[in-house]
């Protein structure tokens, strides 16, 4: 096996002009496919780790029959709840877990009406990775002991035309599907550069939500943050064991919208992703075949001296399968060094995009590559594979040359 390893390096070498070639196109094509797949993996976790902090946690635990009527926002208690936190806070993944009282309702300024989501938060729990506190703009964020205050963000204040201090008047859907209003006093005004999540949330303190809204010392759901964005699908069935009558869901599940980004983004990784194995297995399909041409006269020397049909298709095999290794070695190693040298130099800055639309606002100023080594080994075997698929048909008709024929092939 070693001589035959030996025979394939030399011969992959022979006409180094032509391997350099093809070793070019792997290295250039998977240089590429590496730094974007690292570029829409910082993307996306950029994206989601901020609409995470904004729509409620990684992952959102409600009393059964919430999820077929999500979208009507149900004031259905969850039993238990401080339970329910303490058995999510048990495992390592999790950075927190806070209870809300989330429903429908609106608010009136100076005869306008809109419609939006009231949220009752624990100010004091979700303080430090909140979104929202993050980017107050004008008064200050809630406290636990809040009554008759509120946060509105800077889209709804430039609508209905209010400032940090004023008072507007609030209604909500109760628990018994009566409404309740209430006037109440903002106390603070957050920018995050989302018009239309400015104008459709605002928030409370969970105390003051369970008074307005006819669920006092309850609530109606357990939002919980993981360490990091995409450990959502694995802790789900963990804790769905665990927190057997209740319903958990992944912020996806609840928010449909973001699913179909995430999708948008894995299609064109997996169509570039394609281009480039494609151009690596025409290349060393090229290669080969000119290297079976080439050869049919040595090919037919080495099985007059005795070598096997399928040892000379393995030699051909080993020599595509090397020219695989060689450029997804040189291919992932440049790609690493490419995205990490990007992310030194302080990733991709969006700061200049922010107005173009609310999907720059929720990423940020900037944002900068994943390093994946898992993925980028990934990467490099598939390519790896394909060149030893690649070698396939020629090294197969090398295999078929007749001793004869061969040794009379000009």
């Amino acid at each position: 096996m070693f001589k035959m390893i030996k025979i394939a390096w030399r011969n992959m070498w022979r006409n180094w002009r032509r391997t350099a070639i093809a070793l070019i196109a792997i290295v250039l094509g998977l240089i590429l496919l590496v730094f974007m797949d690292g570029l829409y993996g910082g993307y996306d976790e950029a994206i989601f780790a901020n609409a995470v902090r904004l729509y409620g946690g990684n992952l959102q635990i409600h009393a059964p029959g919430y999820r077929a009527r999500a979208n009507r926002l149900p004031l259905l208690p969850v039993q238990e709840a401080d339970q329910v936190v303490g058995t999510v806070m048990e495992r390592p993944e999790v950075l927190l877990a806070s209870k809300r009282i989330k429903t429908a309702g609106m608010i009136k300024a100076g005869g306008e009406i809109y419609p939006l989501t009231i949220t009752g938060i624990q100010p004091s729990v979700e303080a430090p990775i909140s979104l929202i506190a993050e980017n107050i703009i004008a008064g200050r964020f809630l406290q636990d002991g809040d009554e008759d205050m509120m946060l509105i963000g800077q889209g709804l204040a430039d609508e209905l035309g209010v400032s940090a201090g004023d008072r507007v008047t609030l209604a909500g859907k109760r628990k018994n599907d009566t409404i309740r209003q209430r006037t109440m006093t903002i106390a603070g005004i957050y920018n995050l550069g989302l018009k239309d999540a400015e104008k459709a949330m605002v928030f409370i303190s969970l105390a003051e939500a369970g008074s307005l809204f006819n669920l006092r010392n309850q609530t109606t759901e357990v939002t919980v943050s993981l360490q990091e964005v995409g450990m959502e699908d694995t802790l789900i069935g963990e804790l769905q064991s665990d927190l057997a009558g209740y319903e958990v869901d992944s912020w996806l599940t609840l928010n449909p919208e973001f699913s179909q980004i995430i999708d948008l983004g894995q299609t064109f990784s997996a169509v570039l992703g394609l281009f480039v194995v494609m151009i690596a297995c025409i290349g060393i399909l090229n290669l080969m075949m000119m290297a079976v041409f080439e050869r049919t006269r040595e090919m037919g020397v080495l099985a007059a001296l005795g070598m096997k049909g399928r040892q000379v298709m393995g030699i051909f095999l080993l020599e595509g399968t090397m020219i695989g290794v060689v450029g997804a070695a040189l291919g992932c190693t440049l790609g690493w060094l490419a995205m990490l040298a990007f992310n030194l130099a302080g990733g991709y800055d969006i700061s200049s995009f922010t107005d173009a639309g609310e999907i720059y606002a929720l990423i940020g100023d900037a944002f900068y590559a994943t390093i994946d080594p898992v993925s980028i080994i990934q990467q490099g075997l598939i390519i790896v594979m394909m060149a030893g698929l690649a070698s396939l048909i020629p090294a197969w008709q090398a295999s078929r040359k007749e001793p004869a024929d061969a040794l009379h092939h000009i």
